[in-house]
C-alpha cells in the first residue's frame, strides 16, 4: 500500500529519498533528493555532508510539527497521556482475545488427550506426540515471511483477522479427523496460519507504544496465552461433563468446533475494531495522529513506518541477520520457550497426581491465574524502573527451583507446588524479554519486524523435541524433560547476562560519542529524550 504524504503544515514530511532507502544508515537517517522531487517540508532542517558530489547524502533533522511543537508541557503531557489511554482501549481487549483464541486452538489438543481424542483415533506410540509436534514446523516456517509481508503492507487490522478467520477454520476441521494422517495434516496448516498472529502482534505493538510503555503492553497481550491454559481446563472440563457423546460425538470434537466457531466469529469482529499503524489509522484526530507519531520518533531519535515503499523484505532480514545482539536474544529467548514447554502437555503432567480428568483439568486452573498475577506486576515495575535484565533472570531461578522438586520428588504437595511454580517463574520473565528485542533492535522497522519473527520462529523450534520428552511411562517425574528445562532455564540467565554486558559496552561508547549501529548519536535524532542524552539502549 503506498501512504500519500501529508501536507508540509501537518509536521509529517518523509524522511527517505528513494535512492537512500537501499543505503539506509540506522545511527541517522540520511536522504537524497533529486532536482525533481518536491521541496523539503518547513519544519525539517538540512545540512549536506558533501555538498561537492551529486550523490552525497542529506542528512535531515525533523523538527515537531506545528500542531505539537505549539503545545504547552503540561497540555502535551495531558493530551499524550489520554491519546495512550486511547490507543489502549482501541488495541489491548482485542489483542488479549485474539491470542486467547490463538493459544487455544493451537494447544487444546493437550486438553482434547483428557476428553477421549487418544482413544477414538486409535493413537499409538509417539503418534499423539507427533501430533502436538508437527504444529511447530508449519508454524516456523511462515513467521518471518509473515512479518515482513505485514511490515510491507501496513494493513494489520484486515491481515490479522483475515489469518484468524482461517484459521478458525482449520481448527473447528480437527473435528472431522478420522486418522492420524489427516490429524498431522490439520495441525501442519494451523500452525501454518498461526504462524502469523503473535510476532506480527509483537511488531504491531511496538509501532503505537514507547520503549517505556511496550514491556507491560507485552505482558497484557501474553495474558492471552496465560488465561487460554486456565480457561482451556474450564472449557474442557465443561465440554467432557456435559457433551460427551451428544449427537454421536465425543467430546473431544465438540471442543474443536465450539472453540473453531468463536475463533471465527471474534476475527468478524477484529476487522472493525483493530487500527492499522499510526501513520495510516483513520479513528484518530489528525492532532492525535500527529501526536502518536511524534512521540515515537521522539523516544528513537528517527521516523518509523512512512510507507510500504520503505519496506523491503531482504533488507529488513539483512540488517537483523547481521546485528550479534538478535543472535544473543535467539538464544535467550529459545531457552525460555524450550524450559517452558511443559505447558505444552500441561494436564498430563498434572494428570500424575493421580486425580480424575476433570479434578485434574480444573488442577491446571491455579498455576495460570498465578502466572498472569506475577507477570503483570513484573512487566509493570519492569516499565516503571526502565530495567529489564534483573526482571528477566530472577523469575528464572525459581523455574530452575520447579524443576528440581518435580524431578527429585513423588510426594503430592511438593509436585504440586513446582507445577505451581514452573509456569510463573517462566513467563514472568518471558514477556519482559519479549520488549527486551524491541527495546534493543527499535528501528528500522523492517529490521524490528525481521527479528521479531525469526526469534520467535527459533524460540519455538523446541516445540518439535519437547513433546517427545513427556512420554506416559516417563511420568510422574519426567526426569528428562524436567532436567533439561532446568539446564535450558539457567542458560536463558546466561544469555540474558551476555547481552546486559554487549549493551553496558555499546551505551559506554556512546557516552564516549562513538558511532554505535542502530543508535542515533546526540543532536542527530529528532527533537526529544534521544536528541538531548542520544539514543541508549535499556538495560
Amino acid at each position: 500500500m503506498s501512504t500519500p504524504s501529508p501536507a508540509p503544515s501537518r509536521g509529517l514530511g518523509r524522511l527517505w529519498g528513494k535512492k537512500n532507502r537501499d543505503r539506509h544508515v540506522e545511527a541517522a537517517p540520511e536522504v537524497s533528493y533529486n532536482d525533481d522531487q518536491k521541496p523539503e517540508p518547513e519544519h525539517l532542517s538540512v545540512t549536506s555532508n558533501d555538498p561537492e558530489t551529486k550523490d552525497s547524502s542529506v542528512r535531515k533533522r525533523r523538527e515537531a510539527p506545528p500542531l505539537v511543537r505549539d503545545l504547552a508541557p503540561e497540555e502535551r503531557a495531558r493530551l499524550e497521556n489520554a491519546l495512550v489511554k486511547k490507543i489502549d482501549l482501541r488495541l489491548l481487549p482485542m489483542l488479549i482475545i485474539m491470542y486467547l483464541m490463538n493459544y487455544l486452538d493451537r494447544n487444546n489438543i493437550a486438553a482434547a488427550r483428557l476428553a477421549g481424542l487418544e482413544d477414538e483415533l486409535e493413537l499409538t506410540g509417539t503418534q499423539y506426540l507427533t501430533a502436538v509436534s508437527i504444529l511447530f514446523v508449519g508454524y516456523i516456517l511462515m513467521q518471518v515471511p509473515s512479518n515482513l509481508f505485514l511490515n510491507k503492507i501496513g494493513k494489520p487490522a484486515i491481515y490479522l483477522s483475515s489469518c484468524m478467520v482461517v484459521w478458525g477454520v482449520i481448527s473447528a476441521a480437527t473435528a472431522a479427523a478420522n486418522s492420524f494422517g489427516g490429524l498431522i495434516a490439520i495441525r501442519f496448516f494451523l500452525g501454518f496460519v498461526e504462524a502469523a498472529y503473535f510476532p506480527g502482534c509483537l511488531f504491531f505493538l511496538s509501532s503505537w507504544y514507547t520503549r517505556k510503555e511496550l514491556g507491560f503492553r507485552t505482558a497484557i497481550l501474553y495474558s492471552g496465552s496465560l488465561l487460554s491454559g486456565a480457561f482451556s481446563g474450564l472449557i474442557t472440563a465443561g465440554i467432557t461433563g456435559g457433551l460427551d457423546r451428544a449427537r454421536g460425538l465425543r467430546a473431544w470434537r465438540w471442543l474443536f468446533i465450539i472453540e473453531g466457531a468463536v475463533t471465527i466469529a471474534i476475527a468478524f469482529v477484529a476487522v472493525l475494531v483493530l487500527p492499522d499503524f499510526p501513520r495510516t489509522t483513520t479513528w484518530l484526530t489528525e492532532n492525535e495522529r500527529q501526536l502518536a507519531v511524534w512521540r515515537l520518533d521522539e523516544d528513537i531519535g528517527e521516523d518509523d513506518w512512512l510507507g510500504s515503499e520503505q519496506q523491503t523484505f531482504f533488507h529488513g532480514m539483512k540488517l537483523a541477520f547481521s546485528d550479534i545482539k538478535m543472535w544473543v536474544l535467539m538464544v535467550l529467548l529459545f531457552c525460555f520457550v524450550a524450559s517452558g514447554t511443559v505447558t505444552n502437555l500441561f494436564p498430563t503432567v498434572v494428570q500424575t497426581l493421580g486425580y480424575s480428568n476433570i479434578i485434574s483439568l480444573l488442577l491446571t486452573v491455579p498455576p495460570y491465574v498465578l502466572g498472569v498475577i506475577t507477570t503483570f506486576c513484573n512487566s509493570w515495575h519492569a516499565d516503571r524502573t526502565g530495567e529489564r535484565y534483573f526482571h528477566i533472570t530472577l523469575p528464572l531461578y525459581f523455574a530452575v527451583i520447579a524443576f528440581i522438586i518435580a524431578a527429585a520428588t513423588t510426594k503430592t504437595a511438593p509436585r504440586y507446588l513446582s507445577m505451581m511454580l514452573m509456569i510463573p517463574g517462566v513467563y514472568t520473565g518471558y514477556v519482559v524479554a519479549l520488549a527486551w528485542i524491541s527495546n534493543t533492535l527499535p528501528r528500522p522497522p523492517a529490521k524490528r519486524a525481521a527479528a521479531l519473527a525469526a526469534i520467535n520462529a527459533v524460540s519455538n523450534s523446541s516445540s518439535i523435541y519437547a513433546s517427545y520428552m513427556y512420554p506416559e511411562s516417563a511420568g510422574p517425574r519426567y526426569i528428562v524433560a524436567m532436567s533439561v528445562n532446568c539446564v535450558t532455564a539457567f542458560i536463558a540467565i546466561c544469555a540474558a547476562t551476555v547481552l546486559r554486558f554487549i549493551l553496558l559496552h555499546l551505551n559506554k561508547k556512546l557516552d564516549r560519542g562513538e558511532v554505535v549501529e542502530g543508535a542515533v548519536a546526540v543532536g542527530e535524532a529528532i527533537p526529544g529524550e534521544a536528541a538531548k542524552k542520544g539514543f541508549r539502549f535499556v538495560l
